[in-house]
């Protein structure tokens, strides 16, 4: 099997790229800076670049499944020109891939999966959100969501199988929300924010690849929510990641004025709370490795330290 995936340097495409190639799946990638095209057997690059509707057809050469994971990070300033950038960068990725499928031919592709949001689902403290809920937050990231699965039903149009995996809090230790919210409590001036009782659905990463992944090997079709079985608030979250780090809190919960001084109208991302099921892929079959958060982070940070170890231990090794 060879697949195509764009975004596939980024934090969820390289879990995806190292588990494929665990699996003796080859990789097609598409990027935009043509001095990270490789040309492997395993791991081919091949140049586009969505602003100007450019894509090197021959990347679905061989090519029986899609992952689509471009778009800009929602992690900067929520500038009108940055808002312009996060929402064009997903259209326009989309639209390229579309133009050149219909191009070249869609009849060797069985699958085409898409990361969307869980950021689509309104803000609520209350409501458990499944992927039958149509209501969508009234916010810049739910209007991102809902006009980025608007691009996504166009692929309806082609003969192959569209699934759309909304994507909660990724939990890794190389990249994301985590190391950004673990550096204050590892400097000992960690604290929950807000009320602390907003509910953050997360996933491990290594779970998260694999669900696109399945996906593809069973043939999904539709909506599937990308997080792990047991949602938690912040507060827990906080506390978790404190715990998994040996760091005390002792701090109060940051106030929502203060975040938003700091970060403008991203601070939405801090304080957006929505409790969102797993229960649809789990029906399909998909075993969740990382189930509650203290058992995903233990994981997460054992692991970077033991590749820190192994790291000294090389570099010793040879300096000596």
């Amino acid at each position: 099997m060879r697949i195509l995936i764009t975004g596939a340097t980024g934090l969820v495409g390289r879990e995806i790229v190292k588990q494929c190639h665990a699996r003796d799946i080859s990789i097609n990638y598409l990027t935009t800076s043509k001095d990270k095209i490789a040309s492997k057997d395993d791991y081919k690059g091949f140049y586009w670049n969505p602003s100007s509707n450019k894509i090197d057809l021959n990347c679905f050469e061989g090519v029986s499944a899609i992952i689509n994971l471009a778009g800009a990070s929602i992690s900067q300033r929520w500038t009108p020109k940055n808002k312009k950038r996060i929402l064009a960068s997903r259209i326009d990725s989309l639209r390229t891939l579309h133009r050149g499928l219909k191009e070249f031919g869609a009849d060797s592709i069985t699958s085409f999966v898409s990361a969307s949001a869980i950021g689509i689902y309104p803000d609520s403290l209350t409501n458990y959100y499944t992927e039958e809920n149509q209501e969508v937050d009234d916010s810049f990231l739910g209007k991102v969501a809902e006009t980025w699965e608007h691009e996504i039903d166009k692929f309806l149009y082609f003969p192959f199988n569209v699934t759309k995996i909304r994507i909660g809090l990724v939990l890794s230790a190389d990249g994301g929300a985590l190391p950004e919210m673990a550096k204050p409590i590892k400097n000992y001036v960690g604290a929950a924010f807000g009320s602390g009782n907003q509910w953050q659905s997360w996933i491990h990463v290594s779970d998260l690849a694999r669900m696109f992944i399945f996906s593809i090997e069973n043939q999904l079709v539709g909506v599937f929510n990308g997080v792990a079985p047991n949602p938690v608030n912040n507060n827990k979250l906080v506390k978790e990641i404190a715990s998994a780090l040996k760091r005390p809190l002792f701090l109060p919960n940051i106030p929502h004025f203060a975040m938003k001084l700091i970060l403008g109208q991203m601070s939405y991302l801090l304080f957006a709370s929505q409790r969102v099921s797993s229960k649809k892929i789990e029906e399909e079959g998909f075993q969740f490795n990382y189930t509650n958060v203290c058992m995903a982070l233990r994981q997460i940070y054992q692991h970077a330290s033991q590749e820190k170890t192994s790291k000294v231990s090389y570099s010793n090794e040879y300096s000596s």
